[in-house]
């Protein structure tokens, strides 16, 4: 079977487990990598910039706002879960597949 990202609905929102790169070219989701989002952000990992750099990219993708987007575990961390706070998973998996990734409810 192919790598999925798991989407997991929560009170109020849908959590995403992602693995990061820091520091890349561009600002960008690469795909699936096993049940996590892989991507990628300019932003080096300091201060918190590559963090936001997600938040924004996420945000952007799933039309939401920035605030939204929230790393509730591993801000530290090259693995981070991270919820979009007052989004379905539904419009989330469905926003995922149009990036042409493979997403399926948890």
């Amino acid at each position: 079977m192919a790598d999925t990202v798991l989407v997991r609905e929560v009170g109020g929102g849908a959590r995403i487990r992602l693995r990061v790169k820091p520091g890349a070219q561009r600002d960008r989701l690469i795909g699936a990598y096993g049940d996590c989002l892989k991507v990628e952000v300019r932003a080096p990992p300091e201060r918190g910039k590559a963090n936001a750099a997600v938040a924004k990219l996420l945000a952007r993708v799933f039309a939401v706002s920035s605030s939204a987007v929230v790393v509730v575990a591993g801000a530290g961390s090259k693995d981070k879960l991270v919820e979009v706070r007052g989004a379905a998973a539904g419009p989330i998996i469905d926003a995922l597949r149009e990036a042409g990734i493979a997403a399926e409810l948890s």
